[in-house]
């Protein structure tokens, strides 16, 4: 059997293959971002395909921190019976599948839509609009609303909680140079910049107790002049893990830099445009050690992930758009599958596509 079978620990959750379900924005929840019928129908899909553990699309913590108008909420209490329905979905089809929220706030790449002011840890303009710097009320209250997030997500019946700690949303805006140019407590060194998820990942862990598990999505590149580079990401990393983060998901870029190198790159047609932020997640795992470290961004082939596994640079292989195509996918691999099928068209992600899906099929 393939090592990608071997059953791995994130903290004392046990998660069953190698597999990881990044979180990917379904597209299916309606303005006040509730659980719709459709969302369900996702999550079902991706529970009888075999994959080990499912990260949910970001859930936005406070309304101004929604990013899309029908993005999933987790901001009050009237949400949980609808996302206990999804966490109670995923365990019916497949009992031995794990399932995790990633709790959000989108920061200076909020929607213009909401209500409320667009706030930021400092005012950076970029192409659409610039957000007003937070206040320390603002910053405090902002935690708290990540740690009630946190709350319901468990109340929920969910698995675990990942911080979404990338992408140039709020909590990685504070990390970087770039988006932080305060200069109190909460800017200013990689002290004061990474205070925000510290006492994030701290309080939370106050409240869930040290049992449950918490794990982090962190930007390691902004891929842009003045952003964070792997040598302070990896510090951060370190500091997790010394707090007792119970795993940690490597990625990179930001709003600005989505066009070029990042998150979502195109036209994966060879094995070396594979894994592309491997080398960040092999830096990541020296600094964190025992820690178990995923890897995202254009895995496509099997015989890769195996290597990447073997060699110790990555303790799990998480996929966002191969499973859009193939929900399957894991048990199509156990089965003998050689590559995914996805070919990077990032057609998935167009704004012509009302859920989520596939445009090749």
């Amino acid at each position: 059997m393939s090592v990608l079978f071997d059953p791995v620990n994130i903290g004392k959750m046990e998660v069953k293959n190698r597999f990881v379900r990044s979180a990917t924005a379904e597209s299916a929840c309606g303005e006040t971002g509730a659980v719709t019928d459709k969302l369900l129908d996702i999550y079902r899909e991706l529970a009888k395909g075999g994959v080990g553990l499912i990260i949910t699309g970001h859930a936005y913590v406070q309304p101004n921190g929604r990013c899309s108008l029908d993005q999933i909420g987790i901001y009050g209490d009237e949400l949980v019976p609808g996302l206990k329905e999804l966490a109670g979905e995923v365990h019916k089809i497949s009992p031995d599948c794990r399932i995790a929220v990633q709790i959000t706030h989108a920061g200076r790449q909020a929607s213009r839509q909401n209500e409320g002011d667009m706030v930021a840890p400092s005012e950076v303009p970029d192409s659409r609009l610039t957000a007003r710097a937070m206040t320390d009320a603002e910053i405090e209250e902002c935690i708290d609303s990540f740690v009630d997030a946190a709350e319901r997500v468990k109340l929920a019946g969910f698995d675990a909680v990942q911080l979404h700690s990338a992408h140039g949303y709020l909590i990685s805006s504070f990390n970087s140079p770039y988006t932080n140019l305060r200069t109190d407590k909460w800017g200013g060194s990689l002290e004061n910049r990474m205070r925000f998820l510290l006492e994030v990942y701290r309080r939370i862990r106050a409240k869930v107790g040290h049992d449950y598990p918490i794990f982090v999505k962190l930007n390691t590149e902004d891929f842009l002049d003045g952003g964070i580079q792997i040598n302070e990401s990896a510090q951060i990393a370190r500091a997790l893990a010394e707090e007792g983060i119970d795993a940690i998901e490597v990625s990179g870029g930001m709003y600005e830099s989505y066009a070029g190198k990042g998150v979502i790159r195109m036209r994966i047609r060879k094995l070396e445009q594979e894994a592309y932020f491997l080398s960040n997640t092999a830096e990541i795992k020296k600094a964190v050690g025992d820690v178990p470290v995923i890897l995202v961004g254009g895995v496509r082939s099997v015989p890769l992930m195996e290597k990447i596994i073997h060699e110790g640079k990555a303790d799990f292989i998480s996929l966002c758009r191969p499973l859009i195509r193939e929900p399957d996918l894991p048990d199509k691999i156990r089965d003998g599958k050689e590559k995914a099928d996805c070919i990077s068209c990032n057609g998935c992600m167009s704004r012509r596509v009302d859920v989520i899906r596939c445009v090749q099929i």
